[in-house]
């Protein structure tokens, strides 16, 4: 029986999953799960695990569950689940009813817990912290054993009852693996299960005062929760046997498999919820939405679409071996899924007024202009043209530079879906010497865009009409780091944040059609790039846009490549 959907991407994983169903492992089961921890907004690396689990569920006719592994109450917050539940959603996936959190399994776990101190498989200790690093030893040392590591099981069940009833302080006893702690894997050398700690949990508060460890909750949460591929990236290969001791001690079924794959390590930005959320703290951002965030919720808010995240997610595929993707991968994705879809409009971000002089003052034209040359259905808008214009001031030079094709004193250029116009001469501020103003004629046979007789010109600039443009923000945002690998390096990773990261314009014009435009709404910027309304500016500010992407990698010949 063929159970993979065969348009499906192929992979290490999926291979497994193939033999698993040859060998009837988990009876032609497939259960799986995202499981992340609810500290933090999830990001563009958590989309990757998202797409892959519900990916591989659907594809094989499976379930995938959402649970928050909140082991930790240090820093939970129901913030965070709820960001993780939106943006999961946001990505198209649906859980169903099988939303399931760690919390919700403490008196299991701490069922288990017990088992394996009757079973002379767990020891409290009392070493302290810095005590129980020292005795682990080193990657080329063995580790020493505890001097509480003997204890007899009626005193271990004792001291963790007390420990659970809330009678000693924080760091006063741990409950630990009795494993081995001559291991090669520093890993199995008597890890900590779990730990006291007198913090208010969001979900639980205050009725639990000891915490599981996240090696001794996840496999178990797994069994419980019935999974079968337990997939999670390569920095817990080391964990697995961890993963694997507790299931068998324990004697648990059904017991899952884990499998790990390459995290996504993005250029130009960081993975580490931990960093981002350094930059949250010291103001670097304006929140875990910022659009220069890597997270899913600054991306939304930036105009990116969770198709584009989707395909990306897909085209990087999965791997064993971590790797450096190229941002400009991701951004030519979204390029691609914003071609197909979005209405393409003129605005002029840095405006320069621009006087038709022989254009009569009291006139005003309409040009029809398709919203899509390509794509006849998405139909057209009408475009006011009067005297005065506005063009984008980079669309002027006084002393053109060599190849420079657009207007100068005595060229002529075509206005986008309009007339040719000539320069005649500028205005100058007299204070300045800045140039104010641009004075043109134009040419009324070319209304259609082309010359009567045959004559061509070099260049199309766009444009809008002075008196019927809508003033808007306009919000350019680059890359949040000037190198592909802030982490890498020996300095702080802040040292490399980009200045230029972020650009705000608060005198751009826009034609009118974009009057009523909602938060959400994106359009291509002709000749700009893409932008989008963005849904999180203050009320009252009026229109603001957020720059999704370019037209074009504008950093390919900055920076060069990182290749995949």
């Amino acid at each position: 029986m063929d159970h993979a959907d065969t348009s499906s991407p192929s992979d290490f994983i999926r291979d497994i999953i193939e033999e698993d169903f040859r060998t009837h492992k988990h009876q032609g089961r497939v259960a799986t799960r995202f499981p992340p921890e609810p500290n933090g907004y999830p990001h563009i690396g958590h989309a990757k695990s998202v797409c892959l689990n519900f990916g591989i569920a659907a594809q094989y006719g499976g379930t995938c569950n959402l649970r928050m592994d909140d082991t930790d109450p240090s820093g939970e917050d129901m913030e965070y689940v709820e960001a993780i539940i939106r943006d999961v959603k946001w990505l198209g996936f649906d859980w169903q009813d099988r939303l399931y959190f760690a919390s919700d399994y403490y008196e299991r776990l701490y069922q288990y817990a017990l088992q394996l101190i009757r079973l002379g498989k767990a020891y409290v200790c009392d070493l302290s912290p810095d005590e129980i690093r020292e005795y682990r030893g080193t990657l080329t040392e063995p580790g020493r054993e505890s001097p509480y590591r003997n204890r007899s099981v009626e005193e271990n069940l004792a001291l963790f009852e007390r420990m659970r009833a809330g009678e000693f302080e924080e760091g006063r006893h741990v409950l630990r693996a009795k494993i081995d702690m001559g291991s090669p894997n520093v890993t199995m050398r008597d890890p900590i299960m779990y730990r006291i700690k007198r913090e208010t949990h969001y979900r639980t508060k205050d009725q639990w005062c000891i915490y599981p460890m996240y090696d001794f909750a996840h496999c178990l949460s797994d069994s419980i929760e019935g999974i079968t591929h337990s997939i999670c990236t390569l920095e817990f290969e080391n964990n697995r046997p961890l993963y694997d001791w507790f299931l068998e001690q324990l004697g648990v079924q059904p017991r899952p498999q884990q499998i790990e794959f390459a995290r996504l390590d993005l250029s130009y930005t960081v993975m580490s919820k931990r960093k981002l959320m350094e930059l949250v703290e010291r103001g670097t951002v304006d929140g875990w939405d910022d659009p220069q965030m890597p997270t899913l919720s600054g991306m939304r808010r930036r105009g990116y679409t969770p198709e584009a995240i989707r395909k990306f997610c897909e085209r990087i595929g999965v791997s064993k071996n971590d790797s450096l993707i190229d941002m400009a991968l991701l951004e030519n994705c979204v390029r691609e899924d914003l071609n197909e879809r979005v209405p393409r409009v003129m605005a002029v971000i840095r405006p320069l007024k621009v006087v038709i002089n022989n254009y009569p003052e009291d006139r005003v034209e309409e040009f029809d202009c398709p919203y899509h040359p390509q794509k006849p259905e998405m139909g057209s808008r009408k475009v006011p043209f009067s005297r005065v214009l506005f063009i984008e001031r980079e669309d002027f030079m006084e002393i053109p530079a060599k190849k420079f094709y657009r207007l100068s004193p005595g060229t002529e250029v075509r206005l986008r879906y309009g007339y040719f116009i000539r320069c005649t001469g500028v205005v100058k501020d007299p204070a300045s010497g800045e140039i104010v103003e641009v004075h043109c004629t134009y040419d009324p046979e070319t209304r259609s865009g082309f010359a009567p007789d045959g004559r061509k010109v070099n260049a199309t600039i766009h444009w809008v009409s002075a008196t019927h443009a809508v003033q808007a923000e306009v919000r350019l945002y680059d890359r949040l780091f000037t190198v592909p690998e802030p982490l890498a390096g020996e300095a702080d990773f802040t040292e490399y944040l980009n200045p230029k990261s972020l650009e705000v314009l608060t005198a751009c014009r826009l034609e009118p059609s974009l009057a009523g435009s909602q938060p959400g709404n994106r359009f291509q910027f002709e000749r700009l790039g893409y932008f989008c309304v963005d849904p999180a500016a203050a009320s009252g500010k009026g229109l603001v846009f957020n720059r999704t992407v370019t037209l074009r990698d504008s950093w390919a010949k900055v920076a060069g490549k990182v290749k995949p």
